[in-house]
């Protein structure tokens, strides 16, 4: 492989100048980036993305190496930092996303802990939605606060007034989620990011079951973005991995107190004060790179990052039928007479459906959630009596998934616990998958039938 066509094709965060090559089909629509954004092949070189399964990477002389690691050279030399086939899919995530520097990393969690950690540490604060996903608010609220990081948890239905008074003179940013997992809710972006940035802190929001396909959360202020690519990226349940990408908007040295991680010398590599050396494009995800996945080695493999990118060319297409199909399930639900309730933000009538409309006018995601009338012991009828739908902890599969937190993930708790988790005894979770509309209703019809009758 040429490491010209490496230089103009991948997303080297670690090059001089890197930062602006995800724009370089800026002019392409969103379906077509899907699929062919990211990677360019040369004359006579693959169709598809390489897979360069390789740990390490040959150099004439000791001198070439050492430019790679002073940050004045292109190239790569050990996959824990950064390997060609990832960088082509980060290109492909960064040009999706409408950022300017994107990095991928071994999970969606691990995703969200380096995207935080980058810019917060010991003695920092972080204000966040209190309708996360679990492992997040976790995450945030317990293995952070260990760190010495505190957390000021807020609703999203929250006001200005109110998010701002949680904020303190510590607070480094405000992290939220598009549309939170399992809650439904939907973020109001503009807001929180207008809250964000008049103290000075960039709003980091993970879009994880919108996508860019249905959601650009840069275009509402937003400054930086994370996935669990696990999901409706990969969509085949295939492999696990995560995303962070970066707008490049987000001014550190105008905030230069507040990140002295970014704008001070990093004495770990070489003196190199991020916010000088790459900009406002590049310093987020470059320091990300060379610090943290270096210190941490949070990396997927090659194999991974390809079946992710398999993904991604498809993605344009499923996200309007788990649309289709999740609207069709939420519209049956609703009008059946042993369901108390449906979650769905695109659902008219929906609390949430306002904002819906706003950020997610073409369709917000496959994931419906209801509660049975009957309760626990409905619930559990229910989930007995499917014959399609498969019971998986597992969401945004091509295959639709369903689970009853209460008796799984969440079964520790008592009644009371699991109403105070925002997660009823009666709760079920559905993730539409990408069959048939009318087959997915009628599995679910045939399982509320065998149901307990109207309590």
């Amino acid at each position: 492989m040429h490491k010209e066509r490496l230089d103009k094709n991948a997303y080297s965060t670690m090059n001089q100048g890197a930062s602006q090559r995800a724009g370089r089909k800026k002019d392409m629509k969103l379906n077509s980036i899907c699929v062919q954004g990211g990677y360019t092949p040369g004359n006579g070189e693959p169709r598809q993305i390489p897979i360069v399964q390789s740990t390490t990477f040959k150099y004439d002389t000791s001198e070439d190496m050492g430019k790679l690691f002073d940050l004045e050279a292109s190239g790569y030399f050990y996959s824990r930092l950064q390997n060609p086939t990832h960088d082509y899919v980060a290109a492909k995530i960064a040009q999706l996303e409408g950022g300017t520097a994107a990095m991928l990393t071994s999970s969606g969690q691990a995703a969200n802990f380096m995207a935080l950690f980058n810019i917060c540490g010991c003695g920092d604060h972080i204000v966040a939605s209190s309708t996360i996903y679990g492992g997040t608010f976790n995450l945030i609220a317990v293995t952070m606060k260990k760190m010495g990081i505190e957390a000021t948890f807020v609703s999203p239905d929250a006001t200005e007034e109110e998010i701002n008074e949680a904020f303190r003179d510590n607070t480094k940013l405000v992290f939220g989620e598009t549309i939170a997992n399992p809650a439904l809710t939907v973020l109001d972006i503009e807001k929180f990011a207008k809250c964000a940035h008049a103290h000075g802190v960039p709003l980091i929001v993970d879009n994880t079951f919108a996508t860019p396909v249905n959601c650009r959360p840069f275009e509402w202020g937003a400054d930086i973005v994370t996935h669990s690519t696990t999901k409706y990226m990969d969509g085949h349940a295939a492999a696990i991995g995560g995303a962070i990408v970066d707008s490049g908007r987000f001014d550190w040295m105008a905030h230069g107190d507040k990140f002295p991680g970014l704008c001070t010398p990093d004495d770990s590599y070489h003196g190199v004060t991020y916010a000088e050396r790459f900009g406002k494009e590049g310093a987020f995800i470059t320091k990300c790179t060379v610090q943290l996945m270096r210190d941490l080695g949070a990396i997927p493999s090659p194999q991974n990052s390809f079946l992710l990118n398999l993904g991604l060319e498809s993605l344009h297409v499923r996200m309007k039928r788990h649309c289709e199909n999740g609207l069709a399930v939420a519209e049956y639900l609703s009008g059946h007479p042993k369901v108390a309730y449906v979650n769905y933000c695109s659902l008219p009538g929906d609390k949430y459906y306002p904002l819906a409309q706003k950020y997610l006018p073409d369709g917000s995601c496959g994931v419906v959630s209801f509660g049975l009338k009957g309760g626990r012991e409905a619930a559990g009828i229910f989930m007995k009596s499917l014959k399609m739908a498969a019971i998986a902890t597992h969401v945004a599969d091509a295959r639709t998934c369903c689970l009853n937190p209460a008796s799984s993930t969440h079964r520790q708790m008592n009644d009371e616990q699991l109403k105070e988790a925002g997660v009823p005894a009666e709760l079920i979770r559905i993730s539409c998958g990408i069959e048939d509309k009318e087959d997915l209703i009628a599995d679910i019809a045939q399982a509320l039938e065998k149901c307990e009758g109207n309590h």
